[in-house]
């Protein structure tokens, strides 16, 4: 049985990280998370994560260094995949979520994240130090 792979991108810009809060599926909806999505037959878990990010935050990114390695998600026996970020084009705009919210370090925890990208956000927290 293949494993499903969802990637999530870490986008930091000074210091501070991007949430995203979920519009769907019903059951998610609400949770806050890394932008990002499933990666599509034929496509890199790199070029997957570009592509989500364009739709849906509009914005062109950049790759920096994977968080982590897989981090297993409850619903659906898929595994999460991060990798850092930075926007290089555009401004990001919540085009498929609810709200978007810039966290710093100490405001982390003021959203309540998906299970699993929970332990993904303690992972995140050197990556925004001054």
């Amino acid at each position: 049985m293949s494993v499903s792979v969802v990637v999530g991108a870490a986008i930091i810009s000074g210091g501070r990280l991007l949430a995203a809060q979920r519009a769907e599926p019903a059951e998610l909806a609400g949770g806050w998370e890394f932008p990002g999505g499933k990666v599509d037959p034929g496509e890199s878990d790199e070029q997957a994560l570009v592509r989500e990010c364009e739709e849906e935050l509009g914005v062109g990114v950049v790759l920096g260094e994977r968080v982590g390695g897989d981090w297993p998600l409850v619903l659906g026996g898929s595994v999460l995949r991060v990798w850092t970020a930075t926007v290089v084009a555009g401004e990001p705009e919540a085009l498929e979520h609810l709200a978007l919210r810039w966290l710093a370090a100490d405001e982390l925890y003021e959203v309540e994240w998906l299970p699993g990208d929970l332990p993904v956000v303690e992972a995140i927290t050197p990556y925004l130090a001054p």
